[in-house]
């Protein structure tokens, strides 16, 4: 079961790309990024010009560090071509997933990176105006990020303005197209796609949305160049991604690590071990991926390694299975989350999270012979069905967890045929 959270901590391992070492664990000053070389980049593609931008963050082969991994150079070029002389560019820092503080404690602490990057987004794709979108009760993120705005602005860093909103406390709010309902002024609920936000987003205006992660590792990219982050990483999936550990470990908190690390790695060599010194059994890369079982372990982490095991790195907040760990009161916690939080405009979704905690629920009381044909039915007849991935999301835990930990809850349901029709 989820516990309460130390603070969170920022320690990073070789190579550091974002979370640089530093005295200060308050917000890092125009000056002290400008020493490390930010703004440079923008320096650079102000000169050379948003083609080449695009051409080197498609060197890079940098993915969206929101959970979904679109690659980044691809949603650039759809707003790019699309037709319009309005368009807009959003930094979407609306992150509300439990276990998951990384794009809070990057905001928080390095707010430059993050700016720098929507200004290389927005003149890669030809904005007019930008916005930073957080969540309403993120007060330290919002007030590192409306100090370096002020601090670019009177440097004359800014080529169009960008305004700060504040999303709504749900998890849907941190959906892209529920940022821009958001920032319009309506309820923060997905919308329908398509048409995308690329073709038409903020008041029907080409819109690119991008994590705020993913934004960071633009300004790095535009001073460093794609080939040097395409250098680090595996095959499909470069650079590196910020993890957040939980209180489980020694040394819980955000951490960065290159892709290719194992979870293994992360818990024992970064996070110190478990508390408890109990075992690990498995691991949830994100709460809307997929477990993980002990024997996945030692394999990298990557996109390429994780999606043939029905699972993916998603954000990076880790949750540990150990020896103590009740794994159907976890997952009843898991659905009981997804079904709080989806937005209620699309019946498949509302349908299936209900079911997920009733039919979980049930194996709790020892009354489940059948759960596991009926969760897995379930999940594939509402696949697709909503107008964002949350169906799909709150699925992929549950049935993954039905595989890695099936004698857990074959104990739990009592007599009967364990997964199968009574």
């Amino acid at each position: 079961m989820e516990r309460r959270r130390c603070a969170p901590t920022i320690r990073a391992v070789h190579p550091t790309l974002l979370l640089p070492a530093r005295a200060s664990t308050g917000p890092e000053s125009l000056a002290e990024y400008r020493a490390r070389g930010g703004y440079d980049g923008l320096a650079a593609a102000r000169t050379r010009g948003a083609a080449w931008l695009r051409g080197e963050v498609a060197t890079a082969q940098l993915r969206g560090r929101g959970g979904a991994s679109f690659p980044t150079a691809r949603k650039w070029e759809l707003a790019a071509n699309a037709a319009g002389d309005e368009k807009f560019v959003v930094g979407n820092g609306g992150e509300h997933e439990p276990g998951s503080d990384k794009d809070k404690v990057l905001v928080a602490r390095h707010p430059h990176a993050v700016l720098e990057g929507l200004l290389l987004a927005g003149l890669a794709t030809g904005a007019q105006k930008g916005w930073i979108y957080l969540i309403e009760d993120m007060h330290g993120p919002r007030a590192a990020i409306e100090q370096a705005l002020a601090e670019a602005k009177a440097a004359g860093l800014l080529a169009f303005p960008v305004a700060v909103h504040l999303g709504p406390t749900t998890y849907v709010a941190g959906e892209e197209t529920a940022a821009l309902n958001a920032i319009e002024g309506k309820p923060a609920k997905p919308r329908k796609k398509p048409p995308f936000p690329g073709e038409a987003g903020l008041f029907g205006k080409p819109t690119t949305v991008n994590n705020v992660e993913t934004l960071a590792h633009v300004a790095w990219i535009a001073r460093h160049g794609g080939t040097a982050f395409a250098s680090i990483g595996t095959a499909e999936s470069k650079g590196t991604l910020l993890f957040t550990l939980p209180a489980s470990v020694q040394r819980p908190g955000v951490h960065e690590a290159p892709f290719g690390v194992t979870y293994r790695q992360l818990i024992e060599q970064v996070g110190g071990g478990l508390r408890n010194g109990g075992s690990v059994r498995g691991v949830l890369p994100a709460m809307s991926s997929g477990f993980l079982g002990a024997d996945a372990l030692d394999v990298p982490i990557a996109y390429e390694t994780l999606r043939p095991l029905g699972s993916s790195p998603g954000c990076g907040g880790v949750r540990i299975v150990d020896d103590r760990t009740d794994v159907v009161a976890l997952a009843v916690e898991i659905a009981e989350f997804f079904m709080r939080e989806q937005c209620g405009q699309c019946p498949p979704c509302r349908m299936e999270t209900n079911q997920f905690v009733h039919i979980l629920k049930a194996v709790q009381q020892h009354k489940g012979p059948g759960y596991d044909d009926k969760i897995r039915k379930l999940a594939e007849f509402s696949r697709k069905k909503g107008f964002c991935s949350l169906i799909e999301m709150a699925a992929a835990p549950v049935v993954s967890a039905l595989g890695v930990f099936a004698a857990d809850f074959a104990a739990a349901a009592g007599p009967g045929q364990p997964g199968g029709a009574s």
